[in-house]
């Protein structure tokens, strides 16, 4: 059975490098150490970039008044070098006057490995305040969080803007019930729980399936049980299509080995949304016997969602291409190995799709808010055919692997080449 790259630049991941996949066709672009002279990013493009030990990086914008626009940010520590806990990047989005529009920032977390750092900005429209909403220049500033002790040395950044277009009619601004469970608000440094009975209830052999080395190469995955090889320091990222209504969990194991020595965050288990932002992650710690980590009880992806404070409610506001990434630490290569090691990973997608909210255009770029958009209007302004293709994804939810994968195959030519002819 074969694997499908949603967008197919980078190749999978080798087995053996932690390096993170930039995307082949990544634009370079050059962070300003001053607003004046920040170079533009466009939405639908993805830019690499780097970030200096000390300073801010500036980016510029150029918005309407009516659309959402976020701004994903990927940060990559080199393999090999000495990273703590607290390293990290804070991302800020600003207008033209220097008022924040968002303030975001992520963090290497308890496995002291270097893996890829993810936070997002953003400027929403109708957002509460007065500030960040009329049309014109806004700008991103990356400052690097540097920890006692860390390798003072650049970071290499992928930033991928992204456009939401304004709804065609009003909804409320009143966030759904949150979900029960314990979870863990605050992602990194827990071990979260999950519906864990409905995960385990995934039962049968584990499909072997090798992950993408960036976001751009994520390897499809629906509903099932995968079966992971994966090596001290590398981090692995894997595709899964959620419908409007529906809820994604994701358990990860790390199969026993000898008994040694303790490795604190050993395996980290990250999703991220369409437009690439965190929504949760956990982390387990290792001493040879088998563990398991498990997302935080999430709520059925809703529009209403961006209304909530958590972080892993806030970022299920949209349907389309959900991303889970695996990150074994280097300290494991250590204490126990070059490996490779198993990772079980369990994916349940709950709920059948629904019919999204009505949107006034088309998301920028459109592919990874389709890739669940189902027969609803989540996506405005696909053709026909395409619209179709995104149905059946929907449709295909609860089972199927192999009708997924066939059909994210289609979507996948499509895509190239709707986006071939608008070149």
């Amino acid at each position: 059975m074969a694997v499908v790259t949603l967008t197919g630049q980078p190749a999978l991941a080798d087995g053996t490098s932690g390096g993170y996949g930039f995307a082949s066709d990544d634009q370079p672009v050059t962070g300003a150490s001053s607003t004046a002279d920040a170079d533009l990013l466009v939405p639908g493009r993805t830019y690499k970039s780097s970030l200096p030990a000390d300073g801010d990086v500036s980016y510029r914008l150029d918005l309407d008044a009516t659309s959402n626009a976020y701004v994903s940010v990927t940060a990559v520590p080199r393999a090999g070098t000495t990273v703590t806990a607290t390293d990290g990047i804070r991302v800020t989005v600003r207008d033209g006057n220097s008022r924040s529009c968002s303030v975001e920032s992520a963090y290497v977390g308890p496995g002291r490995s270097p893996r890829p750092v993810v936070a997002w900005g953003s400027r929403e429209t109708a957002a509460r305040g007065t500030s960040c909403q009329g049309e014109g220049p806004y700008y991103v500033v990356v400052h690097r969080i540097a920890g006692t002790g860390s390798t003072p040395d650049d970071w290499d950044l992928e930033l991928a803007p992204f456009l939401e277009p304004r709804l065609e009619k009003a909804v409320g601004t009143t966030a759904p019930e949150s979900p029960g469970g314990s979870g863990s608000p605050e992602g990194s440094g827990s071990s979260g729980s999950s519906d864990s009975g409905s995960l385990d209830s995934l039962t049968g052999p584990a499909v072997p399936r090798s992950g993408g080395a960036g976001f751009g190469a994520a390897a499809a995955v629906e509903q099932g049980v995968w079966s992971v090889d994966i090596s001290p320091g590398q981090t692995l990222f894997y595709a899964v299509p959620v419908g409007w209504g529906q809820r994604i969990g994701a358990t990860a194991e790390l199969g026993s080995t000898r008994r040694g020595g303790y490795v604190g965050g050993a395996l980290n288990m990250a999703l991220y949304n369409p437009a690439r932002g965190p929504v949760e992650d956990v982390n387990l710690g290792y001493s040879g016997n088998q563990k398991s980590a498990s997302l935080g009880s999430l709520p059925p992806v809703d529009y209403a969602n961006r209304y909530a404070s958590r972080d892993s409610v806030d970022g299920t506001r949209f349907a389309g291409t959900y991303y889970l990434a695996l990150h074994l630490a280097e300290g494991m290569g250590e204490e126990y190995g070059s490996g490779p090691y198993a990772v079980t990973l369990r994916v349940r997608v709950d709920g059948t799709a629904e019919a999204g909210p009505a949107y006034d255009g088309r998301f920028e770029p459109p592919e990874p808010f389709e890739a669940a958009a189902g027969a609803g209007r989540g996506a405005a302004g696909g053709n026909g055919g395409n619209d179709a293709v995104m149905t059946v994804v929907a449709a295909a939810g609860l089972g199927g692997g192999t009708l997924l994968l066939a059909v994210l195959g289609v979507w996948t030519t499509v895509a190239r080449r709707r986006a071939g002819g608008a070149g």
